[in-house]
């Protein structure tokens, strides 16, 4: 048993003082309590937050950062022309850059106060296409930068099957990309067994978008996978752009959200990433299966997606969590107050992501994304509370605008005032991976990155 005790903490019902937190060696709380004793524990260094969870990443795509921020040929410059500019970048990379980059991003996460991720791997082959000697060569790179940093890691295999709506054949940028549904599968399992002790790796699925699988090609891989696991976790990108609403459209008469719920079978093990452009019906229908949306607000900045109706879905009790996506920022306060932000900017007016029974827009914020990303995770990450993972960080005491602070206005300095500088140590799954804002291992994994950025 670890035990560490903090002034002040974030719990499910609210901040508390005096609250002492104890783990077991697999690094599972047994005891969260207020007012509880010091005696034998730790002592923590300014307030206590649960870890977030990133629910959206493709790692590799923190490696190409600001590659895509310079106007083309084209006078529309948008998602689809940005796309081209990742097909060319990832036809370069080789599997020890794969864990190179993944390797720092997760070390990045875990300093900004991410405590897990949530991995969409749709780059699965040689540069030709053609399958490594050892068919999850690039999903093992993905759990070793994982295992070599510490964050948890909820890895989703992406089935990308064809390359659009009406079953396109895939182009040769997707590639390293596409698989048959059976070989699909046969990854899956593989991954499954290897990890299936593991407390930091859970293995789920993603069908990569609507435009890349058919209902009845996806069908039998989800009966088939659910048989293994009938809790796994399911995740798509969804309604990500008007182009591909319209696309939907044209195909099949249908919305993207009015189809995915008319062809399979969404409830909560789902998670909706980008499902930015719905009507009021697909809102409801959205909320009413309890299926998470994954809002990526820097992502969908950065590309021009659109505003999700954020204030619309949680008036309906819908689920929510964030993630960094293309990670052209790695920071979970800078994803929250965008998201607020963004309906400030439309609505003119304030503190729109707040209720009566919750007037804080940061706690506000704070719970909803950390409820829905330990949905998303399929992991027992949802706070400080016995039966959940160890995995916490502290604000830093010395910082200006946390020393002396308490209550919902910590939350809401740190989400509106702040960034991952603010967060001083982390823990996950009761070990020390953050010092003083700085990974353990940053250095090695920051000679690793150097050199596969200089291949």
């Amino acid at each position: 048993m670890t035990a560490w005790f903090a002034d002040r903490a974030l719990l499910p019902a609210g901040w508390a003082d005096n609250v002492r937190i104890e783990a077991d060696a697999e690094g599972n709380l047994i005891l969260v309590q207020a007012q509880g004793s010091p005696s034998g524990a730790t002592k923590l260094n300014g307030p206590v937050l649960p870890g977030m969870t990133n629910l959206h990443s493709h790692a590799f795509q923190r490696a190409m950062v600001g590659m895509a921020e310079t106007r083309g040929p084209s006078e529309r410059e948008d998602f689809w022309s940005w796309r081209q500019v990742m097909y060319g970048f990832v036809e370069r990379l080789t599997p020890p850059q794969v864990q190179a980059i993944a390797g720092l991003l997760y070390a990045e996460m875990l300093e900004a106060g991410y405590t897990g991720v949530c991995e969409f791997h749709y780059l699965h082959h040689q540069p030709d296409g053609g399958f490594y000697p050892v068919r999850s060569e690039l999903a093992d790179r993905i759990v070793a930068a994982a295992q070599a940093t510490g964050i948890g890691l909820t890895l989703l295999p992406v089935l990308y099957a064809q390359g659009g709506f009406g079953a396109k054949p895939t182009t040769e940028g997707q590639r390293r990309f596409r698989h048959d549904p059976e070989d699909f599968v046969a990854l899956v399992r593989d991954l499954r067994t290897r990890h299936a002790r593991s407390t930091q790796i859970r293995i789920g699925i993603a069908p990569h978008s609507l435009r890349a699988i058919t209902k009845d090609g996806f069908l039998p891989v989800l009966s088939d996978l659910r048989a293994d696991d009938p809790d796994m976790p399911v995740h798509i990108h969804i309604a990500e752009q008007i182009g591909e609403v319209n696309d939907c459209v044209a195909w099949c008469g249908r919305r993207p959200v009015e189809h995915l719920y008319d062809a399979y079978p969404v409830d909560p093990r789902w998670c909706l990433v980008h499902a930015t452009h719905l009507n009021e019906g697909e809102v409801a229908a959205i909320a009413k299966s309890k299926a998470v949306v994954g809002l990526c607000a820097t992502t969908e900045a950065n590309l021009g997606d659109g505003l999700f109706p954020t204030p619309e879905f949680l008036a309906q009790d819908g689920v929510l969590g964030v993630g960094s996506d293309s990670h052209v920022t790695v920071d979970p306060a800078a994803e929250l107050r965008l998201a607020e932000y963004g309906q400030r900017l439309t609505q003119r007016r304030r503190s729109i992501i707040a209720s009566a029974e919750r007037p804080s827009v940061g706690a506000t914020l704070y719970a909803a994304a950390l409820a829905g990303g330990a949905q998303a995770a399929g992991r027992p990450v949802g706070g400080l509370a016995p039966g959940q993972r160890a995995d916490f960080l502290t604000l830093d005491d010395d910082h200006p605008l946390i020393g002396g602070r308490r209550g919902d206005i910590v939350t809401d300095s740190y989400i509106f005032g702040g960034d991952g500088r603010m967060v001083r140590d982390v823990w996950v799954g009761g070990q020390q991976f953050v010092s003083k804002g700085r990974h353990r291992a940053r250095a090695q994994l920051a000679a690793r990155w150097r050199a596969a950025m200089r291949g």
